[in-house]
């Protein structure tokens, strides 16, 4: 018996199946959905929840007659998918992945083991490191990394993928999210609350395979990945303020530099050298309005989160 499997048999050991949500947000995945569910059935999963956002191909029918229980989510999205979902989960754990075989349900022990020790609030499964070849094309990995090397300096963070499908949590560590994204930014989301919360988050390595030839990808690598950047920035002004104004100081700091460079260059034209003294003083002001507000407002955020965790840690 190898290494892998000992641990898989250790992290079964620590949990009971029937305490477990298996929850798939799909929407035509019926090359995929069926495999995917039977396995999870195999290995003794009870309660497997595929969350369909109205597919127009045979997927409901195909997961039912695999075991599945199979809801159809009243809105668009798969955000909203999960939103619906998670108000109606009520198991101790709940383990979330992508229904179009791309994600091993046999690695679920792997993903859940951190949760289930107690030593994690929620896991996600890192797809870069074990990805199959031609699971990523050459833009989305280099999306993918650009991302999640914005999301680190934003959170001040170790994850290198924020961008996962494959996840594992408490039910009471999701109920403590505000989670309001109705498309892909949800996971984006979920990590960045988690972050704001105060939850602890850790990361393990997953393999990932690449798509079946007639399942399409939903995600549109330009408009969702810069939707993705979007909320990262959004969400950094309640963990990292400073990180949210400086991103401002910058520019008017490079303006500042700009006008002072201009001001030496035509010293010699006291017209042209009080207007770039006078542009040089504005950005210098500007930028620093941005480093205080900046500063002030982290003080605030550390403030904000330190009495939540006390309130939190009272209340348990």
């Amino acid at each position: 018996m190898n290494m892998s499997t000992d641990k898989s048999k250790l992290t079964e050991s620590l949990y009971n199946k029937d305490d477990v949500c298996i929850l798939l947000p799909v929407l035509n995945e019926e090359s995929s959905i069926g495999q995917v569910v039977e396995e999870f059935v195999e290995m003794g999963f009870t309660d497997i929840l595929v969350y369909d956002g109205n597919s127009t191909d045979k997927t409901r029918e195909i997961a039912e007659n695999a075991g599945a229980k199979v809801i159809i989510q009243s809105g668009k999205g798969k955000g909203q998918a999960m939103i619906e979902a998670f108000e109606l989960i009520e198991k101790k754990y709940i383990v979330m992945l992508d229904g179009d075989g791309t994600n091993l349900p046999s690695e679920v022990d792997i993903v859940l083991e951190p949760v289930v020790s107690g030593r994690a609030d929620h896991v996600i499964g890192n797809r870069i490191e074990k990805r199959a070849p031609g699971a990523f094309t050459k833009l989305n990995l280099f999306g993918n990394n650009m991302i999640n090397l914005f999301y680190r300096i934003a959170f001040k963070s170790n994850l290198r993928d924020t961008l996962t499908g494959y996840h594992a949590f408490t039910s009471e560590s999701i109920k403590e999210l505000d989670l309001k994204e109705k498309g892909f930014v949800i996971e984006t989301e979920m990590i960045a609350e988690c972050h704001i919360k105060e939850q602890r988050v850790e990361e393990v390595f997953t393999t990932y395979l690449p798509r079946k030839d007639v399942v399409e990808t939903k995600l549109h690598p330009i408009k969702d990945g810069y939707r993705i950047i979007r909320a990262v920035y959004t969400y950094s002004r309640f963990y990292n303020p400073l990180f949210f104004f400086g991103i401002w100081a910058f520019p008017f700091f490079a303006a500042f530099l700009f006008f002072i460079l201009l001001s030496v260059i035509l010293r010699f034209d006291q017209f042209y050298l009080s207007v770039f003294l006078t542009l040089s003083l504005f950005s210098l002001i500007a930028t620093l309005q941005f480093i205080l507000t900046g500063a002030l407002a982290d003080i605030v955020a550390r403030l904000h989160r330190k009495t939540y965790k006390s309130v939190k840690k009272i209340s348990k």
